[in-house]
């Protein structure tokens, strides 16, 4: 929200200077978020009056003016502005000013004729980008006068960034009222003369939505003079609050919604046929705004309609069928109290936003509506003139303002200062709050314009801003310090983290809420669990899978040239579960569960001398997971061939952690690989996280003296038969078979095949490594071992050795 510093001082003025005055409102949580001048630093420009006007003789472009700056003597200055008229008020940069950007005015000769001075534009002088013509400073613009001090140039813009609740402020009057109260200085409310009623006119309204506007208040004004200029002060003031001048009527409006807080709409009397119907709107009705954008209607977004349609979005936006234009002579002003639920929302859903809706869908003053009705009657009737009509006002439902108790303990428990009893009663009452005082309690009700107290703590907040967050002492805790120790049987996901980055990958950060299509196309989740009010529109639901995210990373980091991505992130994700209840972290239907999800893509390693450069494949992240998993079980981890919607069939597994599956990995889907413009496929994984952060306490075993035995075995088996299915056998005979426990460890180190034979069979060569406590091993006790494990492999499988 910006204004200019001299308004807000018109209603009240703290012996503070600007600068005091932006750290008082900031630390009373109306954070200043900007300071900037009206206009940039010059000097030497005076008001002047050209009372000649004369061709220059050697140039058709150029003129010679006489102007009058009250001197004893007139100055002659060469013009070349296009507007320049006899006597007409302008500014003049006279010999020695100063302008933006350091430029020194002196004499100058033009084209031979001597010029002491420069006419200015609004450009010459930073005021804006227009150098059309000069500056037109009006007729009673004194002769002489600094033109800064004519124009208020000396004024500062503030700008406020306000947070949701503080709705109250949205307007001149609100700033004024929390500055008021903040510096204990007298508030001065704008006064004005109600208009005397002079037609015995009312336009028929009927509010049909209760639940959408609790109060109404509307009159008819006719022989308005829609052309009538816009003053000055008015005008100047929109301006610097970054509004754009329109006409009288329009001006008028955004004016008093600007100073008071109040959006008002003005409708072109003669362009409503009938009455006005205050409803929610129907299916299949449509309505051109004011901004050209035509809207279609539903039962959830409140209107204003006449006898023949739609004329006006309640509460964000008129429509173009009955606005007002310069031709305008009969009007309707209507003000009214919407209530927030029924327009938050509803602007956005059309994507745009309007200043009304900004504040109705936040909460306006519902009290005042016909005493600020009529003060923006009495300044349309003073610049356009008119004949006023009553004001017909409705209320059928209004907030409840349910008192609110305050204890004083509570307060000063959670503020940890002791603040009198009577200075938070001198505080409630210069913020205009109506309280009782109980024994050790107030109880205070809110007022029309405060939406924002609700509970107890909201009053604690309002003590602590007035009462001074820079009085509240620094007081370090006092709690007794206990050291904990971390659980051996856990890793913390912070060492997690870690871990990853040891494997060369680098955390991202994603957002939470993600496409629809992303959700179908890597999750399979046709049912995702939507958001109300998304930030953006494609990013409308929440996310079940990590992969969606780190795919628009690759493809992020693709575009920018990088050839080489290994990213993951650890986050949440979200599943309707309709067994969830409460607990940490939950709600009601809704498990939100950790994740942690990878992505490779490109060379397995950096472009090196050392190594060819070949693309990074299923096994080089297989290798990755097992490391990271590593310690998570006394069992190995297993990958078993399974489908997945993210992944390529064929080329993905399901991770098996002591028998429960505990993720995915795979190259992704090459549709999905297509749609996201990646010349290779990645390869992904996504690992629950507190299985991966599991970690069994360890357990004692023997370390033997004795030598390692190390053997090969090479075996003929079905291409149809899965190297882990033979692992698993290996590793149940020697469970099963006392003799047997000296094999200590079976892996993988070959697979061949030979693409002679007609017969569909591939080669797997196991080493394994045989070890016992007490004794060496002997080659006939060893070959034993391998006898009775190759028969076992033999039976189950169909395993022959390979000679």
């Amino acid at each position: 929200m910006q204004f200019p510093e001299s308004w807000l001082r018109s209603m009240t003025d703290p012996a503070l200077s600007t600068a005091d005055l932006a750290h008082t409102l900031t630390m009373a949580g109306l954070e200043v978020e900007d300071l900037a001048p009206v206009a940039p630093p010059f000097s030497g420009v005076v008001v002047a009056h050209v009372t000649h006007l004369e061709p220059h003789p050697n140039a058709d472009k150029l003129r010679v003016c006489t102007v009058d700056t009250g001197a004893a003597a007139p100055l002659q200055i060469v013009c070349g502005a296009p507007n320049v008229a006899q006597g007409m008020k302008v500014a003049l940069a006279t010999v020695g000013a100063t302008l933006p950007g350091d430029i020194t005015i002196g004499v100058a000769k033009m084209r031979g004729v001597e010029s002491a001075g420069m006419l200015c534009s609004a450009r010459e002088l930073g005021l804006s980008q227009d150098h059309a013509g000069l500056i037109d400073l009006g007729v009673d613009a004194p002769v002489g006068q600094s033109v800064r001090d004519w124009l208020g140039l000396d004024d500062t813009l503030i700008t406020l960034k306000l947070t949701p609740n503080k709705a109250d402020c949205l307007s001149i009057l609100g700033v004024a009222r929390e500055v008021s109260a903040l510096t204990d200085t007298p508030l001065n409310r704008p006064t004005w003369t109600p208009v005397p009623v002079t037609l015995d006119e009312r336009l028929p309204v009927r509010i049909s939505a209760p639940d959408l506007c609790g109060r109404f208040a509307g009159r008819v004004i006719r022989n308005v003079r829609a052309d009538a200029p816009t003053p000055d002060y008015i005008k100047q003031r929109l301006e610097r609050a970054g509004q754009r001048s329109i006409s009288a009527l329009v001006d008028i409006s955004n004016y008093v919604m600007l100073e008071m807080g109040r959006p008002s709409h003005v409708f072109d009397l003669d362009k409503v046929h009938g009455g006005l119907d205050v409803r929610w709107g129907k299916p299949g009705e449509s309505l051109l705004l004011l901004n050209g954008q035509t809207v279609e209607l539903n039962e959830t977004v409140g209107v204003v309609a006449d006898d023949q349609g739609v004329e006006s979005l309640a509460g964000i936006m008129g429509g173009e069928s009955t606005s007002v234009s310069l031709t305008t002579t009969n009007i309707f002003v209507e003000a009214a109290f919407w209530f927030p639920d029924a327009i938050a929302g509803r602007a956005r859903k059309f994507n745009f936003s309007s200043d009304a809706s900004f504040r109705f869908e936040r909460g306006v003053d519902f009290e005042h509506i016909t005493e600020e009705l009529e003060y923006l009657t009495r300044l349309i009737v003073d610049v356009c003139g008119g004949d006023v009509g009553p004001i017909d006002e409705q209320t059928v439902a209004l907030p409840e303002r349910k008192p609110v108790r305050l204890r004083v303990a509570r307060c000063h428990k959670v503020l940890g200062v002791q603040v009198p009893e009577d200075e938070i009663a001198a505080i409630f009452t210069r913020l205009g709050l109506r309280f009782e005082r109980e024994e050790g309690a107030f109880v205070v009700t809110p007022p029309s314009f405060r939406f924002d107290l609700e509970i107890e703590e909201d009053l604690i907040e309002e003590i602590a801003r007035v009462y001074g967050f820079e009085r509240i002492p620094d007081v370090p805790p006092m709690a007794r310090a206990e050291v904990r120790a971390l659980p051996e049987n856990r890793r913390s996901f912070h060492a997690l983290r870690n871990r990853m980055a040891d494997l060369d990958f680098q955390e991202v950060v994603n957002f939470s809420f993600v496409e629809a299509d992303w959700e179908k196309d890597y999750a399979g989740n046709a049912d995702p669990i939507r958001l109300l009010n998304p930030i953006a529109s494609q990013l409308s639901v929440m996310r079940s899978s990590l992969i969606g995210g780190l795919v628009a990373n690759a493809q992020y980091n693709l575009n920018r040239k990088m050839s080489r991505v290994r990213v993951f992130e650890l986050g949440r994700v979200f599943w309707r579960d309709a067994s969830v209840q409460a607990g940490d972290l939950t709600v009601a239907g809704v498990c939100q569960p950790m994740r942690l999800s990878g992505l490779a893509y490109g060379p397995a390693v950096e472009e090196q001398w050392g190594a060819a450069t070949r693309q990074t494949d299923f096994f080089d992240v297989k290798a990755d997971v097992e490391a990271l998993l590593a310690g998570a079980s006394h069992q190995p981890v297993r990958f078993e061939p399974a489908s997945h919607p993210a992944l390529h069939p064929g080329r993905s597994a399901r991770i098996l952690l002591d028998g429960h599956a505990v993720g995915w990995i795979g190259e992704l889907h090459p549709q999905w690989a297509h749609k996201a413009e990646l010349p290779h496929a990645p390869v992904v994984f996504e690992l629950d996280a507190d299985a991966v952060a599991a970690r069994p306490l360890p357990e004692l075993v023997e370390i033997s003296r004795q030598p390692v035995v190390t053997r090969d075995l090479a075996l003929w088996v079905d291409e149809s038969v899965l190297a882990q299915e033979l692992l698993d056998t290996i590793a149940a005979t020697c469970a099963a078979e006392p003799e047997l426990a000296v094999v200590k460890d079976a892996r993988i180190f070959d697979v061949w095949r030979d693409k002679s034979l007609s017969t569909k069979e591939k080669s797997l060569a196991f080493r394994f490594r045989l070890q016992d406590t007490s004794v060496t091993l002997d080659d006939a006790r060893v070959e034993g071992c391998l006898t009775r494990i190759r028969d076992a492999l033999g039976a189950a499988h169909g395993a022959r050795l390979r000679v």
